[in-house]
């Protein structure tokens, strides 16, 4: 799901790159205000899981590959905003560090990954947990907060992809940038995270849940926000 540089226009990453540095100062502020010190080192082992589980890359047919990203484990646990700060943190690492994603692409691939999927993730949780606190209920809620937080990040950069085709032309017509239209790009994006990389992030949400349900239930964010409501 990382972009590389060159698949997408000036008028597509720009903007984009002005809506991430927008929540990144509104996470930050989050942070410092609502986020305890005692979870500030949980902050940092969330960043090294999130690099960790992204080096895991599966192979597809057509030459790439896929992975999770544990953007939605991390909103559950530490909040939405917390997962923000993560994931671009190690989005940015391995585009500069690693050349895994594009310069000029990091703003949409923070977008997508370090804020569209884990707020989507992160209130499918809460829509689907409701009150309760254990049982079939919360492991089912951890999976689909994976999967729909990973699918919709996908379709997000599938639509960033596609609409290059019709912003961005040179003088005969012809895409300078990504070059398939939506009607390519979502169905491709789609169908590898609805039958593999969702399922994966759903897994591994509803796993690492399950650790913390037994072992340390008080760190759970999303708990504690449903008691204070």
């Amino acid at each position: 799901m990382h972009i590389p540089d060159g698949y997408l226009s000036p008028q597509t990453y720009i903007p984009l790159l002005g809506l991430a540095a927008a929540f990144w100062s509104v996470a930050l502020r989050k942070i410092k205000t609502g986020l305890s010190h005692r979870y500030i080192p949980y902050l940092a082992m969330a960043a090294a899981f999130s690099f960790l589980i992204q080096m895991f890359n599966i192979p597809i047919p057509g030459g790439t590959t896929g992975h999770a990203v544990g953007g939605a484990i991390i909103a559950i646990l530490l909040g939405p905003w917390a997962a923000v700060i993560a994931v671009s943190i190690v989005l940015v690492i391995q585009a500069v560090v690693f050349g895994d994603g594009g310069i000029t692409a990091i703003g949409a691939n923070c977008f997508n990954m370090a804020v569209v999927l884990p707020f989507i993730s992160y209130w499918v949780f809460r829509i689907i947990c409701g009150p309760a606190r254990t049982g079939k209920r919360v492991r089912a809620a951890a999976f689909m907060a994976g999967y729909s937080g990973l699918f919709m990040a996908s379709i997000s950069t599938a639509i960033q992809f596609g609409i290059q085709p019709l912003i961005a032309q040179d003088a005969q017509g012809l895409p300078l940038y990504a070059p398939y239209p939506l009607a390519i790009a979502v169905p491709a994006m789609a169908v590898e995270h609805l039958l593999l990389f969702g399922i994966l992030e759903g897994i591994v949400t509803a796993l690492i849940l399950g650790y913390f349900m037994k072992h340390e239930m008080d760190l759970i964010y999303a708990f504690r926000e449903i008691k204070n409501d």
